[in-house]
């Protein structure tokens, strides 16, 4: 994965079967100037072998494609490159691929129907590493959860009480910078209680501690609007 520096730019690969919504995004992502889409695949196959000639940052991966879909695509686009982010574009009737998705090793998700100004920041906070659960998407997913929902375990019971503020906080989709200001502490100190989070669940990254926090019972899903 190349680190972006002051001039570097993020490189992105945008893959779904769909020419028109590939060229879409590739034509609002290639307006910015911290942005470069190094290509497009239009299947999960096709998609691996680009990602090991183009080493991109973010890939946006579409879930239903012929030969390999995106879930099997990503599992293993992450075993073989673990530093390379991937968010899965889906579609509000994708619900039972939300989870699989994140479990595969997906960063999060984005609607197909994003509106062109949301894209650039969602490749971004992708390629810092925040995770994208908003909207629809999470809500859906925190459904899957509580169809058998239980009280937190005595796994999360045990936390000390801000390290379990910071979980539910990650969950719900919050930067470090969001949850130092809804917490008043320093970016630096919130970085150290996501670290020992991972370190406690044994789980890479903070997508495992979303899975954690909902299979845990930390989070609940809020009632429909």
């Amino acid at each position: 994965m190349t680190v972006p520096g002051p001039t570097a730019r993020l490189r992105v690969l945008v893959v779904d079967d769909q020419a028109l919504v590939r060229a879409g995004f590739t034509s609002i992502l290639q307006r910015e100037d911290d942005i470069e889409v190094v290509g497009e695949a239009a299947g999960g196959v096709e998609a691996l072998e680009a990602v090991a000639r183009t080493h991109p940052d973010v890939v946006l991966m579409d879930v239903r494609m012929p030969r390999m879909d995106g879930i099997a695509a990503t599992r293993q686009l992450r075993a073989r490159h673990p530093a390379v982010r991937v968010v899965v574009l889906t579609t509000y009737d994708l619900d039972e691929y939300l989870l699989e998705a994140l479990r595969a090793g997906a960063s999060g998700f984005l609607l197909k129907d994003v509106r062109a100004e949301q894209l650039p920041g969602a490749v971004r906070a992708a390629a810092s590493g925040d995770i994208l659960l908003s909207g629809e998407p999470t809500r859906r997913l925190a459904e899957t959860f509580i169809r058998s929902s239980r009280e937190p375990s005595a796994r999360v019971n045990g936390l000390p009480a801000r390290e379990l503020e910071v979980l539910r906080l990650v969950a719900e989709g919050l930067s470090n910078a969001q949850i130092a200001a809804a917490l008043y502490l320093g970016e630096t100190t919130v970085k150290t209680y996501v670290s020992r989070l991972l370190a406690r669940f044994g789980v890479r990254d903070r997508v495992g501690l979303v899975i954690v926090a909902y299979e845990e019972g930390v989070v609940s899903p809020r009632p429909r609007a």
